[in-house]
């Protein structure tokens, strides 16, 4: 099993690790890691594992495992040598890679408040997001969303998580926005992420402190993706 610090701290950006295991295909499995595993529309991150000769392996994403209780380190090279199980290293996360994600994956929480409707999916990229919405009649408009999607982000609201059960997020279930994906449910709870005053759902990414480290963001698109589906996109300023 790999500790995901980034639950608890998602500003955490070293830490110190084990080797737990190198898998069939060169990945590497860590007794804990700051580094998010791919997951609910959010890219695995990138970063660094430093041994301690002092040599690098550079990690191009992060996956979980079979089981999802490992997360497994992919490395860019699939020809560099591996770490023996048991070696101690660091790991060291690209900032540069996972700060705008948080940003637009909080952004994309404030978008589900704008639009009170059943999200069908979504995806983050690279500064950049999108959800699709299950709405039967269009007539939305690209500046009027960004506005009241920037009035949300000026709110300067915090941003936290707890845990919940899995018997109490079944007795809550308007707390689930998504239909496509639902929350992981058997390891016994749930994680929430609240932001205080505007939202209230179940997810495990990685967001901001609060909304005002989102900064500007608008609205770039609005895509009719079917009879009843409607994908906007949403973009850091």
């Amino acid at each position: 099993m790999t500790e995901p610090l980034f639950r608890e701290d998602a500003y955490l950006r070293e830490c110190e690790a084990v080797v737990a295991a190198v898998t069939p295909e060169g990945g590497i499995v860590l007794d804990r890691t700051v580094l998010y595993a791919q997951g609910g529309g959010q890219p695995g991150d990138a970063g660094t594992i430093l041994r301690r000769d002092g040599s690098e392996i550079a990690i191009a994403g992060a996956v979980y495992g079979p089981d999802r209780a490992a997360i497994v380190h992919v490395p860019a090279n699939a020809a560099e040598p591996r770490p023996e199980p048991g070696e101690p290293v660091s790991v060291r996360l690209d900032w540069e890679k996972r700060w705008p994600r948080m940003r637009i994956h909080t952004a994309l929480h404030l978008l589900s408040v704008v639009l009170p409707y059943p999200v069908t999916g979504g995806a983050i990229g690279e500064g950049e997001g999108r959800l699709d919405f299950d709405i039967r009649e269009a007539g939305l408009d690209k500046a009027d969303l960004t506005e009241k999607l920037q009035a949300l982000v000026a709110r300067d609201a915090a941003v936290s998580t707890r845990w919940i059960t899995d018997e109490e997020l079944d007795a809550n279930p308007g707390l689930v926005k998504t239909m496509s994906v639902q929350p992981p449910r058997g390891s016994g709870r749930v994680r929430l992420v609240e932001i205080e005053g505007i939202d209230l759902q179940p997810c495990g990414g990685t967001h901001v402190a609060r909304t005002s480290e989102i900064g500007a963001v608008a609205v770039t698109e609005i895509e009719k993706k079917g009879k009843q589906n409607r994908r906007v996109r949403i973009r850091l300023g």
